[in-house]
């Protein structure tokens, strides 16, 4: 799923001093707030990060998980993006299903990404010019043909969490309106991580906000992906965007959870990587890739844990509240 290259020494010595500056325990804080009765209250939360619950996006997580294997192009994969856009439509989110052929060491294959956008005014369709930022994950998983390969980490995980996420955005349409959702297909390689194995949603998202234009109207990008690991440790790749990786750490420290986060040694390659690089848009990889059960049967449902998803999910809105 993630290829590591020469790390190219940049940021590492500035990074680590911002690690430095304030480790600090972990939020203490319920994971299972019950949700209000509606998409939009009557008015809007104060510190929404507060509202993000844990269990909802453990319970998101299972249910990706019960649809079994979901390689690109699999009739798993499909039942589970019906799922996707359900969920996210009943919150009040706008679906597009971006659809295309990716030419894979397999051949050809259908893939869909998935992207939700939310309207200023209830009942009336979003626009695609508000958004400022993009929150995404990848909801397929390794093909493998000797294992029964679920994925929960590795693709459910970030997947249930960004339902929560929309549910809880959707609590203020002001700043749901300036989110992009992003489901990305094919992030896993067919065969082996190549420049042209893997990355196959987010690169044909990347390209088509290049070659229309949107692109610059996004100030960064925020991507997840195996967050729920009950031993929580984000491994920030070390070129990670320095501006917002400052300010994604801030909102760790105000959240008493900057502990969960450090700067790992090599850079990744992951769905981040065509953001930065063909959309030119500032984007951040919040990945735990000490994960030992990764692309193995015993990626499943026991190794997570809900705590693990609210600290991602309240950090993230922290971020986005306090700077869009």
């Amino acid at each position: 799923m993630l290829l590591f290259r020469n790390p190219p020494g940049v940021l590492a010595r500035v990074l680590v001093a911002i690690l430095a500056f304030a480790a600090c325990k972990r939020e203490k804080k319920s994971p299972s707030k019950p949700a209000p009765t509606t998409a939009v209250p009557q008015s809007i939360p104060l510190d929404i990060w507060t509202e993000f619950s844990g269990q909802r996006a453990l319970d998101h997580v299972r249910t990706q998980v019960e649809f079994g294997p979901r390689p690109a192009g699999s009739p798993e994969l499909a039942r589970a993006r019906e799922k996707i856009a359900a969920t996210l439509q009943a919150c009040g989110w706008n679906t597009d299903a971006q659809e295309f052929t990716a030419q894979t060491p397999n051949g050809p294959v259908q893939m869909v990404n998935i992207i939700g956008r939310f309207p200023l005014e209830r009942g009336n369709k979003a626009g695609a010019s508000t958004q400022k930022v993009i929150v995404a994950s990848h909801y397929d998983t390794k093909l493998f043909r000797t294992i029964a390969f679920v994925g929960a980490n590795d693709g459910a995980s970030s997947t249930g969490a960004l339902l929560e996420l929309a549910r809880v955005l959707a609590l203020d349409p002001g700043l749901a309106a300036k989110i992009e959702l992003v489901f990305f297909d094919g992030e896993e390689a067919l065969q082996q991580f190549t420049e042209t194995d893997g990355l196959y949603g987010s690169r044909y998202y990347a390209t088509q906000l290049r070659e229309t234009g949107r692109a610059a109207q996004f100030k960064c990008g925020i991507v997840w992906d195996m967050i729920g690991d009950k031993d929580l440790t984000i491994t920030l790749p070390q070129d990670s965007p320095r501006e917002l990786t400052i300010a994604m750490l801030a909102s760790a420290d105000k959240l008493q959870c900057k502990n969960a986060f450090r700067i790992f040694e090599r850079p990744m390659l992951d769905d981040h990587v065509p953001l930065n690089q063909i959309a030119r848009i500032p984007s951040l990889d919040v990945i735990d890739f000490e994960y030992p059960p990764w692309h193995t049967a015993d990626d499943t449902l026991d190794k997570l844990s809900a705590t693990s998803l609210q600290t991602i999910g309240s950090v993230t809105l922290h971020y986005l509240k306090q700077n869009f």
